[in-house]
């Protein structure tokens, strides 16, 4: 399930991206100045932020500028809402690091394949795409995981974890992320569930030798980090 951060000062845009996100099953969270939405992604990854150029205090502009450059590889993709139509505009948008620019008003039907087209070119949709590392396999489609060939038999929540590790290699996630993207936000558990699940995980995968590749990152969380194995 994708997530999108709306960064709106307006709250009657705010609810009308809503309104029409949230029936295509998007998961959406809303901040209405640059302080809120930095806070927002510290805290829980996106797939996407639709950010307003015109917000109070710092504008959208700067801060896409600021998340491009801090992290970018690592950033979502952005879209700019603006009411500003001239070519210009548009290109500095593009030059803030923004992947698409959309003028106000917009139609709903625009916005949807804009926003369906962004995360697709980001890698976003490739959910439903087999994932392999030294042997180490899973395969959402048909929501199977094996070593080899041999089945890896893992509960509801171990295979979810183990997913969103393959799924995104080479990242640290602190454990309230990890928990959130996997667990959901609607399930009442503690950080301590990932601990458990992880340990749980990392027996599975010892026989093989794929243990290693769930890594703790002190003062962090945990990182999925494949590499050659040495049998």
């Amino acid at each position: 399930m994708h997530r999108i951060l709306i960064v709106e000062d307006e709250p009657e845009i705010r609810e009308m991206l809503r309104f029409i996100l949230e029936p295509e099953g998007f998961h959406i969270g809303e901040a209405d100045n640059a302080q809120d939405a930095r806070r927002l992604l510290s805290r829980q990854i996106y797939d996407l932020i639709l950010m307003d150029w015109m917000l109070p205090g710092r504008s959208g502009l700067e801060l896409t500028r600021e998340l491009k450059r801090k992290t970018p590889v690592n950033s979502p993709p952005v879209i700019m809402l603006t009411a500003k139509a001239d070519e210009s505009d548009k290109i500095l948008g593009l030059d803030s690091g923004a992947d698409d620019y959309i003028t106000k008003p917009f139609s709903p039907r625009e916005m949807l394949a804009r926003i369906k087209a962004v995360i697709r070119r980001s890698g976003g949709d490739d959910f439903e795409a087999p994932v392999e590392f030294a042997g180490l396999g899973i395969d959402p489609a048909h929501h199977t995981a094996c070593i080899d060939d041999t089945p890896l038999h893992l509960s509801p929540a171990e295979y979810r974890l183990l997913y969103f590790f393959m799924a995104h290699p080479n990242r640290a996630y602190a454990r309230r992320q990890i928990l959130d993207h996997v667990w959901g936000d609607e399930v009442c558990v503690d950080e301590r569930t990932v601990d458990v699940h992880i340990r749980r995980l990392r027996k599975l995968l010892t026989p093989s030798g794929h243990h290693q590749f769930i890594q703790t990152v002190r003062g962090v969380g945990y990182r999925f980090t494949p590499s050659p194995l040495n049998h």
